[in-house]
């Protein structure tokens, strides 16, 4: 007996799952390994830290704003020809870095790679939310999670070349890497056909129902920037994306700052090194284990969960910083609970508006990571500057993080629940 069509491909998108997360550990580094060069750059350019920092802004600002342009294109187009091109782009990010001169020039070439490194973003995060209507927070968690993956697995490769051989040598060499990476990736990347479903989705929708509240109608972009819910969803996202960011962009001048990248433990490796790596596998891992969480407890008793294990740890991190083995620990354990965002937004959104316009909805919402990067960034090397501190920088993360768990908990949860009730009495 032959297997239907239908069957064989449900049973074939587990598959699809493997090219969109080998492109996302090869770009993993773009906006992860960033916090290894600042040093190296600002002594080359004999420039300040935040004016450096807003490298890494213009590369985020590159990333979320065409974020949705680049969502669009792979709606319209398909991921494979939209992540061919952006490994181009992802390449050109990389290797100029390592050849220009100055810093608007590096700002440039490092914003090429932002807008690769977001149509990449845009096409594997899009492919998993249509693919998986039953499993969205597991599946674009683990898409997701390798976005973390990646810098654990080469920040001990790259930071010995930045310390052997330059920085110059060090963005060259692993940007070719990375850009090949890409582009074998996309070859195998693809949309499920228009209005395809998993084998026995009615049945599959009521259990799901139970757990995620998921609307029953697709909503347009224009629809979804009329909602009210939006808004909630982006303002909760720019808050809580600051905070880790923040300790993205800001690790290592934090780590010179204690003498950690000098300051050996176990075999020889540097706080700083450790800490990053750890950092990035529990950062990682994260994304699927929260979203697999959230699909069974619904999204936003998570996300008030994580929100609050994020201020906690962040407010531990304070007492702690000046020790380096808790240091390790207990920012580890901040990257734990910050990297669950890049699984529970993604899903939300499919979640309240939609599947049909999944991919380009969360593009329009990926932009809230700009106004968390300007914060996270040249906001927190300046508020430092200007305290002569890093604490005060901590504790206003602490604040984000508690503003955007009452928010979910308190005021979008009941707010969807609502919205899918009147749903379905409309459907009645």
């Amino acid at each position: 007996m032959t297997t239907p069509p239908e069957n064989k491909r449900d049973s074939s998108r587990w598959r699809v799952l493997i090219p969109c997360v080998m492109a996302m550990l090869a770009i993993a580094n773009l906006q992860y390994a960033w916090t290894l060069f600042t040093t190296d750059i600002m002594k080359s350019f004999h420039a300040r830290l935040d004016q450096v920092q807003w490298t890494l802004t213009f590369f985020i600002i590159a990333q979320t704003v065409l974020f949705p342009i680049n969502a669009y294109l792979v709606d319209r187009f398909g991921p494979r020809l939209i992540v061919t091109m952006a490994s181009l782009l992802v390449a050109v990010g990389w290797i100029g870095s390592g050849l220009v001169n100055s810093l608007p020039a590096l700002y440039a070439v490092y914003a090429i790679g932002g807008i690769g490194a977001g149509g990449v973003y845009s096409a594997c995060v899009g492919v998993a939310m249509k693919w998986f209507p039953d499993r969205r927070g597991l599946c674009v968690g683990v898409v997701a999670g390798s976005y973390g993956f990646g810098t654990a697995l080469t920040v001990l490769p790259i930071s010995y070349l930045i310390e052997h051989n330059g920085y110059r040598t060090a963005f060259m060499i692993f940007g070719a890497i990375q850009g090949v990476g890409v582009l074998v990736a996309a070859q195998f990347l693809r949309m499920p056909p228009a209005g395809w479903l998993p084998a026995g989705w009615e049945a599959i929708k009521a259990k799901v129902q139970r757990k995620v509240q998921q609307s029953s109608r697709d909503y347009t972009p224009g629809e979804m920037l009329r909602s009210g819910s939006f808004y909630l969803l982006y303002l909760m996202m720019a808050l809580v994306t600051a905070s880790g960011l923040m300790l993205t962009a800001q690790l290592k001048p934090i780590g010179v700052a204690y003498g950690y990248d000098k300051y050996a433990l176990f075999g020889g490796f540097t706080v700083l090194t450790l800490t990053l790596s750890l950092n990035q596998v529990l950062n990682g891992s994260a994304r699927p284990f929260f979203g697999w969480v959230s699909d069974r407890i619904g999204r936003y008793d998570t996300m008030a969960i994580v929100f609050v294990m994020e201020a906690i740890t962040i407010t531990i991190l304070t007492l702690v910083v000046a020790r380096p083995v808790l240091f390790i620990i207990v920012s580890a354990l901040m990257f734990f609970a910050w990297g669950d965002i890049y699984s529970l937004f993604p899903a939300a959104i499919a979640d309240i508006f939609g599947s049909k316009h999944a991919t380009t909805n969360y593009g329009i919402q990926y932009t809230a990571k700009v106004i968390g990067m300007i914060l996270a960034g040249p906001g927190a090397a300046l508020l430092m500057a200007a305290m002569h501190s890093w604490i005060p920088v901590f504790w206003g993360a602490v604040a984000c993080n508690v503003i955007a768990a009452g928010l979910a908990l308190l005021w979008l949860k009941p707010r969807v629940a609502r919205l899918v009730r009147e749903q379905a009495s409309g459907d009645d």
